[in-house]
């Protein structure tokens, strides 16, 4: 199946896609009216759990941040989302495509990931008007 809907087909193996397997706790953090819910259920059917918020207040696997140009600084976004993430965890970005209302500048990205202290490793078309950036946080020592 394509890894993006241009049709009414489900979004199958984006939970796959993304690194995510069953038992890992995924982080959801910058959820709106305009979010992708098939791409949603993707996640938490891949999971096999619901996701949590930002009130979770424990550690997590993974978050998945969306994010709008108009959301504010995506600094302090992507340093939020780091708040519980567990060392050597991935922070799945999701930014509306190009000519979607609030796609963010690539180059945002770019100059944001480093200052925060995440690397950008991959980018993937999620959803019709989703794309995910995969951002690595460093590892912590054991």
């Amino acid at each position: 199946m394509s890894s993006t809907v241009g049709d009414s087909a489900p979004v199958t193996g984006t939970g796959d896609r993304l690194g995510l397997r069953p038992g890992m706790v995924v982080q959801e953090l910058g959820w709106d009216n305009d979010t992708d819910d098939e791409l949603r259920i993707a996640v938490e059917d891949c999971i096999d759990a619901d996701m949590v918020d930002g009130d979770y207040g424990n550690v997590v696997d993974a978050v998945l941040l969306w994010w709008r140009a108009d959301d504010g600084d995506l600094v302090d976004g992507l340093v939020d989302a780091l708040t519980d993430l567990v060392g050597g965890g991935s922070i799945w970005l999701l930014t509306p495509k190009v000519g979607r209302p609030g796609t963010v500048d690539p180059s945002d990205v770019t100059e944001a990931a480093p200052i925060a202290g995440l690397s950008q490793t991959t980018t993937a078309a999620v959803s019709k008007d989703w794309q995910a950036i995969r951002l690595v946080a460093p590892k912590t020592p054991a």
